[in-house]
């Protein structure tokens, strides 16, 4: 079981709701106010605020408070982990599917 595997539980659960991908996405492109996250949404305020919440547990985001404007980031390298487990996945199942290759080739020689 992988060191991470808090950090990754909990990125991944951040990530399963379509609302946060989404705000994640946005982010993505540069930081934003959260009255600008909310205006896609058919929600209230304080609901997209709890979305925010379960992104900041995470460590996906962060914000800051100027006055009454909150501005919401999406943190360097907050993926990392899941790009880090992902990498980790994929060499066995190149592997598999290159047996599966090997095993398809053997059993199904080419016509002429």
């Amino acid at each position: 079981m992988p060191k991470y595997h808090d950090d990754l539980d909990a990125v991944l659960r951040a990530l399963a709701d379509p609302t946060r991908r989404a705000v994640v996405e946005r982010l993505a492109r540069s930081p934003a106010v959260v009255s600008e996250l909310a205006a896609p949404f058919s929600m209230a305020l304080p609901s997209l605020m709890q979305h925010l919440r379960v992104l900041e547990d995470a460590g996906l985001i962060t914000s800051e408070k100027h006055g009454r404007v909150r501005t919401v980031s999406l943190r360097p390298g907050a993926l990392d982990v899941l790009h880090l487990w992902l990498d980790e996945q994929r060499t066995p199942a190149e592997r598999q599917a290159d047996r599966l290759g090997i095993h398809l080739t053997r059993t199904n020689p080419k016509e002429t």
